[in-house]
């Protein structure tokens, strides 16, 4: 009886010997103390019991239980060992934070410079416009011109032919846009000056002590010279007990007059002048008669108002 519990114990320790063997061949030799399997997937005590009472059945029919482990077990354990550790590998990489990758450098492309030839302006310096008149541009360059008024550059002043010039008109513009192929520039406009009177006595006889109205009736007393930028545009009237001639122009260009004295003719309307005026007189007792000249622009309307006086002491 002793003999035969001790062939069960034998058989029992066979088969936990088994069972660990089959364990390594499983986990290989990293062993702890975690529990192979959970506590619900265990055999219970009574299945157990169960599995001895077939075991010793066994035995007593005197049947061999075969205690053979896998040949290839070792082999097996190798390789589930390599993958083991190449798939570990692969997750320690996966776990490793990615390195950021600086995005490529895209080299932009030099930006292309197309070179301007810029153009000399093709109205000189030289050239001066004028307000409220006509003007003339002269194209001395290459290329069209055209001059726009600030307040509308849709639709030009003028347009000036190269080597070419024209005249054209201004009102109160204080400048004008020059455009010459792709450049433009700003020219300034000036006002004109006033016209200027000057009057110069022509004849000494004015100097002496007696003057006679005869005398100054038969030559040319004043002369009136007006200056102007635009002696076209003028408008002269005079005033005065005169008779004048012209204008000529100088060789300046200016508007000349030629005064003549035109107060009586005769001693009977000399008597009928001095009845109405004879109180105008001077410092020496001499008879004096005044005349004006106005000069207006027609088109700016300004105007300058200028006067002299006659002396004389007798009809004849």
């Amino acid at each position: 009886m002793r003999r035969q519990n001790r062939d069960s114990k034998f058989i029992i320790y066979q088969v936990l010997y088994i069972f660990v063997i089959t364990v390594l061949a499983l986990k290989g030799a990293d062993l702890n103390l975690n529990k192979v399997i959970s506590k619900d997937q265990a055999v219970s005590k009574s299945v157990r019991d169960s599995l001895m009472v077939v075991i010793d059945s066994l035995y007593t029919q005197k049947r061999k239980i075969e205690k053979k482990a896998n040949p290839n077990a070792e082999v097996e354990n190798e390789a589930l060992q390599q993958k083991l550790s190449a798939l570990n590998k692969q997750l320690a990489e996966i776990k490793q934070p990615e390195k950021e990758v600086p995005p490529p450098v895209v080299q932009k492309p030099a930006p292309v410079v197309h070179e301007q030839t810029l153009l000399q302006s093709p109205i000189s310096e030289t050239q001066t416009f004028f307000q409220n008149t006509w003007n003339i541009a002269k194209n001395t360059g290459n290329v069209p011109a055209s001059l726009y008024d600030p307040n509308n550059l849709k639709k030009p002043l003028t347009v000036i032919p190269p080597n070419q010039q024209v005249k054209f008109d201004l009102t109160n513009e204080n400048q004008v846009v020059l455009k010459f192929g792709s450049q433009q520039q700003i020219l300034n406009v000036i006002p004109m000056h006033p016209p200027e009177i000057k009057i110069e006595r022509a004849t000494t006889k004015m100097d002496a002590s007696t003057i006679y109205v005869q005398d100054l009736q038969r030559i040319t007393d004043f002369n009136v010279t007006i200056k102007y930028e635009r002696p076209d545009q003028l408008k002269v009237t005079y005033t005065g007990p005169i008779s004048v001639s012209g204008p000529y122009k100088n060789s300046n260009g200016d508007l000349v007059h030629n005064v003549t004295l035109k107060l009586a003719a005769n001693n009977q309307r000399f008597q009928d002048w001095l009845d109405k005026y004879g109180n105008l007189r001077d410092a020496n007792g001499r008879y004096k008669a005044d005349f004006f000249f106005t000069a207006v622009d027609e088109r700016s309307k300004v105007h300058v108002v200028l006067g002299n006086t006659f002396y004389f002491t007798d009809f004849k």
